[in-house]
């Protein structure tokens, strides 16, 4: 019975409002209720040519893939709110699955979801380890509405036992996962996953003073006000398992500025919790071309040590923007997850040396 309650309660979440934001547009389906009618009916009829057999790929799932990432491509920099490109998404996951490939099941849980196709990418991913066949636990998480909804559909749309999908709309920083009934915080329950994976929104402002004791930070310490690049990376590894694994996206800027950023660095190092740092290419991300990185973190590391990689000239050019090819996704990949050093592109550096 308490199943079937949490089960309800889980799908009253994932459906409830999800179609608002067609409400609020509906005049682009066209000037009138005919021609809006008309425009639905032309896409049902769309929908019903796609086949229902049984394929060897989410066909369904590939086409709304596709339309958000031709829209983000269009859209710039707003794309930026919800779009990690498919390439670094990609890659993400062939490094993040290969650290669970040994698992039966998983969890993986994704604070700033956008699109939720990071997610899907890592749960795709990981199956290819266990036949298809192994349950994985989706949590999402996202501010904005529409982005929100974005995140549900996805999700839905690659059918997802829905006892296996867990979204909340709600601002990462300043509301962490709250896994208690009726906002009562006394039955607090901090989420632990074996995965979090999350490209955030990069250098932006944040209410630092109000976490001083926050248990996300309080070990490592806070990032400034006008920075909250390493806000999001704490909430990251905070919600890891003791033998999890964690990818984010972040600007250059957090390897090198200073004051308390700097000192949270120290923190990680001296940890022994930051376990790769991959260079991109500038221009890979739609509305902004400042070069960023990937970083790989863990929790309990057996060697203390940090492995380099430079991405950044590694790339083909697509329009304005650059974008890797699936043989330099796998040269990356492998050389991450077999922790190899390559002349002039990987170079593994000993904790020692870095302070």
């Amino acid at each position: 019975m308490i199943l079937v309650q949490v089960l309800m309660k889980n799908t009253t979440i994932l459906f409830n409002g999800i179609f608002s934001i067609f409400e609020k547009s509906l005049d682009k389906l066209g000037s009138n209720s005919k021609e809006q009618q008309e425009t639905i009916n032309n896409l049902l009829d769309t929908m019903n040519k796609i086949p229902t057999v049984k394929q060897d790929y989410d066909i369904l799932g590939f086409i709304y893939e596709y339309l958000i990432a031709q829209f983000a491509s269009s859209a710039g920099k707003k794309a930026g709110e919800f779009y990690t490109p498919h390439e670094v998404s990609d890659l993400m996951s062939k490094i993040v699955a290969h650290h669970l490939k040994n698992r039966s099941i998983i969890s993986v849980y994704d604070p700033t979801s956008g699109s939720g196709s990071l997610l899907l990418n890592i749960g795709d991913e990981f199956k290819k380890y266990n036949k298809g066949s192994s349950p994985v636990s989706y949590y999402a998480q996202e501010l904005k509405t529409e982005t929100f909804n974005l995140t549900r559909m996805n999700l839905i749309m690659r059918n997802i036992n829905p006892s296996e999908i867990h979204v909340r709309r709600g601002d990462t920083l300043e509301q962490d996962w709250p896994i208690f009934e009726n906002e009562d915080l006394s039955t607090y329950k901090r989420l632990t996953v074996d995965a979090v994976v999350s490209n955030p929104p990069y250098s932006q402002s944040w209410n630092s003073e109000k976490h001083t004791n926050d248990p996300r930070y309080v070990e490592y310490g806070i990032a400034p006000k006008t920075k909250a690049d390493y806000a999001f990376l704490l909430h990251d590894l905070y919600h890891i398992d003791p033998e999890g694994i964690m990818a984010i996206v972040l600007p250059h800027g957090v390897l090198f500025r200073g004051n308390s950023e700097k000192q949270i660095r120290q923190k990680l190092i001296e940890k022994g919790q930051i376990d790769t740092i991959i260079g991109l290419p500038s221009n890979m991300f739609f509305g902004t071309g400042i070069p960023t990185i990937i970083m790989i973190l863990k929790k309990q590391k057996p060697i203390n040590d940090i492995l380099f990689v430079d991405a950044s000239q590694l790339y083909i050019k697509e329009g304005k923007n650059n974008k890797f090819s699936q043989s330099q996704i796998k040269k990356i990949a492998d050389v991450v997850n077999n922790r190899i050093e390559v002349e002039k592109f990987s170079r593994i550096v000993k904790f020692d040396e870095i302070k």
